[in-house]
């Protein structure tokens, strides 16, 4: 195992370094997308253009419990989560069955995950066990306290694992996420006709979608961001163009023709430049999410009656989603990255119910979003995946039910979800859940060593996107430290269906 280098840059070599470093990537990426274009182009010739593939993250803020999300039903492993999980322990009758296909153990889901237990009894949804950030592959605990092994750094820090969980590469310096780097990759040769961006956000600028090349773009649940005075809310389109998007010949037409005529400006001024060109690629962009959402509207799926029982934060931005792939042709791309999520998951106090309620939101949007999806017929194009910052501590932080919690994590177990998922499947391998035992990263706390990585979970995901081999270690430079995913059958991370 490397040590860390410890040697130190001056200032001048560490900028040289920095610069080396992005223009080597930078260039690589362009020279990938070209190749991947001539490479999708072959690939078109057979598949008529009609291949899509759409990817959806999902990140719980805030560290979701997910030791009570999968929960041993009975056997030693119930006894040891009884023991241990003290008034933070939910009783076996309560629980929502599931029974996985390559355990002999039986499991089941927190008991407001009723309908992602129907989704997983019915081979649509699947769980990885022990995912975490990693610097290196990490043994036991007594590797953990030899300190032989670097760590990511500020292991219990929300921030931090948030953004290690969305660049996927702890041991270096945020510069982009791997959803950025992925969509860097595969845009140029899937995306050619496409008029918005791939990387679309239902919650604001996020790090995982950060790229060199491709530009994220943010809606709400209500679709795109209007130009302020000519939204649909204040009807002023109406009165500003004809039918025929021509300008009608009145203070607001004027004033819309005026604004517009400006925007296409040129400025000698490069930050003047990039400013109007944020304004015309979001215009562009909002014509284009307003075709996807009349072409949502035709595409005979309810939408609303699909999600009435998820009629929540969680549910609404999946329901966006889900009616931006249902009108997907206006996008004109056939790869699209979408990314969504929700907060309160940091539940140090009064967890039992607030933890009741935030697997009710997940559970009920995420039962709703496959619905419509299948309602749609394209179940084998999307794929749902899950992350948060960690999972909490298997001992509660009191003895009081109505007031105790759970406290920072590490390793915990990811939801799977789509038609490419082999699912009613449980993959990974569950930690030993003794606190103090061989998977406890230190004290008593039940803080579980992941024995997945970020980087062996997302690239998973990325072969199913259409990344290569080749391609892979450019989205995960930290892959090659751990075990292949998918050659190696001992990692039992065979959680997507490629055939």
């Amino acid at each position: 195992m490397r040590q860390r280098d410890k040697d130190h840059l001056s200032r001048r070599n560490f900028l040289r370094s920095a610069a080396c470093a992005q223009l080597g990537y930078a260039g690589l990426v362009n020279a990938l997308s070209q190749m991947r274009l001539f490479t999708a182009a072959a690939n078109a010739q057979s598949s008529g253009l009609t291949d899509y593939k759409a990817l959806v993250c999902l990140f719980l803020f805030g560290g979701n419990d997910s030791n009570n999300l999968l929960i041993p039903f009975s056997g030693a492993q119930r006894t040891t989560y009884q023991n241990a999980r003290g008034v933070l322990a939910i009783p076996s009758s309560d629980l929502a069955r599931i029974h996985p296909n390559n355990e002999s153990d039986t499991w089941g889901l927190h008991p407001s995950c009723t309908g992602m237990a129907s989704l997983f009894n019915s081979g649509k949804l699947a769980v990885i066990q022990n995912v975490g950030t990693l610097t290196y592959p990490i043994a036991d605990r007594t590797e953990y306290l030899s300190g032989n092994v670097p760590l990511p750094p500020q292991l219990f820090s929300h921030s931090d694992q948030q953004i290690q969980w969305q660049s996927s590469v702890p041991d270096k310096p945020y510069e982009t996420g791997w959803g950025g780097r992925l969509a860097d990759l595969v845009n140029a040769g899937y995306n050619a006709d496409g008029t918005v961006s791939m990387s679309i956000s239902l919650t604001g600028i996020n790090s995982f979608q950060v790229g060199r090349e491709v530009i994220q773009y943010v809606v709400d649940k209500n679709g795109a961001t209007s130009l302020w005075g000519y939204g649909p809310a204040d009807n002023r389109y109406q009165n500003a163009l004809n039918p025929d998007g021509s300008y009608i010949n009145n203070w607001a037409g004027n004033r819309l023709r005026r604004y517009e005529e400006i925007m296409n400006f040129s400025h000698t001024n490069l930050q003047e430049e990039a400013y109007t060109q944020v304004i015309r690629r979001a215009r562009d962009y909002e014509g284009t999410v307003g075709s996807a959402m009349t072409q949502a509207d035709a595409s005979g799926v309810d939408f609303d009656a699909v999600f009435a029982n998820a009629q929540t934060n969680l549910g609404d931005q999946l329901k966006m989603i889900a009616r931006l792939i249902a009108g997907r042709e206006a996008s004109g791309n056939r790869r699209q990255v979408f990314f969504c999520s929700v907060g309160g998951y940091d539940t140090h106090a009064t967890q039992l119910p607030n933890h009741a309620n935030l697997m009710d939101e997940l559970s009920t949007g995420l039962k709703a979003f496959q619905d419509s999806i299948d309602a749609l017929g394209i179940a084998d194009n999307v794929l749902l995946f899950e992350c948060s910052d960690f999972t909490r501590t298997f001992t509660p932080n009191g003895n009081d039910a109505n007031s105790s919690g759970s406290d920072h994590g590490w390793g915990g177990h990811k939801v799977v979800m789509g038609g490419p998922v082999n699912g009613k499947n449980l993959f990974g391998h569950h930690p030993n859940t003794s606190p103090g035992g061989n998977d406890d990263a230190g004290g008593t706390r039940g803080r579980w060593i992941p024995s997945t990585s970020v980087d062996q979970y997302g690239s998973v995901i990325g072969k199913w996107f259409g990344v290569d081999s080749n391609s892979m270690e450019t989205i995960f430079p930290n892959l090659g430290r751990f075990d292949d995913p998918i050659s190696v059958a001992s990692a039992n991370l065979n959680f997507i269906n490629f055939a």
